[in-house]
């Protein structure tokens, strides 16, 4: 109990502000205590709702994690998480409202607060541009993984020894990606198409570039010795780009549970500080070099995940079972690794 309260003290603490905070904004919207109860009880649904989601991405937060230097670790975990809770929960919405409606974020402040009827509207009409973004990008993130080419552990091996032979091929990911791209623009609405196309192919050029910028920081020039900083800060911008790509089809999907911006912000924000917290976990324990097909479950996650996100722009498709897919390869995972250990005692 007191090994778990180390690593969850702050999320705990934030979780405990923010059920203060949603209750009076509950209160304040409503003036009654019904309402106050109800918000609170909206933002304990979006905070698990977050947790559900994440699992795979804090576990590929940890793998990349555990390379860094402790300085950006250490930023990580504190410049990420206003990134995450602010940045991507508040700010992100205004921006791409204001840009929807073509007004100033503060005007999209004030309608979140005053019209969120109309401002969940303008929301929910830029799905298809986020899921197509989102997704595109995820989808490299596990196309990437499994096509690592001399890769030697494999958890289903009957499909992963084959893609990672098939790694030989330069840049197959991208062609994958863009041939998924290409397929469900096809059966979209038709004015959904180019722009679903357009959006997608953004996705690429930006897992192409972070992970580009990635490599280059990591790779030390012939007179010169690899500097970790540098590395940290190339895999920092990586994990904070994932982390966007994770969280955009989920603030766009907490619409659908409620339509107030700031009960969305903190339920999200709290969920995000959570799995924030279980990274740290995951890093400081080993879990990851304890449970061997771990990480394979996590992206196999992501992918599934991507193309839940493309999907979701033709039917939609509840959190649930986004959720459930995702917790069911995770513990596939974890109950092979389980078996592994028992036939491999170290």
């Amino acid at each position: 109990m007191q090994t778990l309260l180390k690593y969850y003290k702050s999320s705990i603490l934030l979780s405990l502000v923010g059920a203060a905070a949603a209750f009076g904004i509950g209160h304040y919207y409503s003036g009654t205590v019904s309402g106050a109860l109800s918000a609170l009880f909206l933002m304990a649904v979006l905070s698990v709702l977050e947790i559900s989601l994440s699992f795979d991405n804090a576990v590929v937060n940890a793998i990349v994690l555990k390379k860094m230097t402790p300085l950006w670790q250490h930023r990580f975990l504190t410049w990420g998480v206003l990134i995450a809770v602010f940045g991507m929960r508040l700010v992100f919405p205004l921006l791409l409202v204001g840009v929807m409606a073509q007004i100033n974020p503060i005007e999209a402040l004030i309608m979140a607060a005053q019209r969120p009827d109309e401002y969940a509207q303008i929301m929910l009409s830029a799905h298809v541009s986020i899921a197509a973004y989102g997704g595109a990008f995820l989808l490299m993130v596990a196309l990437k993984y499994f096509f690592e080419e001399g890769k030697e552990v494999h958890w289903l091996g009957i499909i992963e020894r084959p893609i990672s032979k098939l790694g030989r091929m330069e840049a197959i990911e991208i062609a994958i990606t863009l041939m998924s791209l290409y397929v469900f623009s096809r059966v979209q609405v038709e004015h959904e198409k180019m722009n679903f196309l357009i959006c997608g192919i953004w996705g690429v050029v930006t897992y192409v570039a972070v992970d580009g910028i990635g490599a280059f920081l990591h790779t030390p020039d012939e007179t010169q010795q690899l500097d970790l900083n540098k590395a940290s800060l190339g895999m920092f911008l990586y994990l904070e780009v994932l982390d966007a790509s994770f969280s955009f089809d989920g603030v766009v999907g907490a619409f659908a549970v409620t339509n107030n911006l700031f009960i969305i912000m903190i339920g999200l924000g709290v969920g995000a500080m959570f799995v924030r917290s279980l990274t740290i976990m995951l890093v400081e324990k080993g879990t990851l070099n304890e449970f061997r097909y771990l990480e394979h479950g996590a992206f196999y996650a992501i992918g599934i995940l991507a193309f839940i996100m493309f999907a979701g722009t033709i039917r939609h498709i509840p959190e649930v079972i986004t959720g459930l897919l995702g917790a069911a390869f995770i513990v596939m995972s974890l109950i092979s690794s389980i078996g592994y250990n028992k036939k491999h005692p170290a």
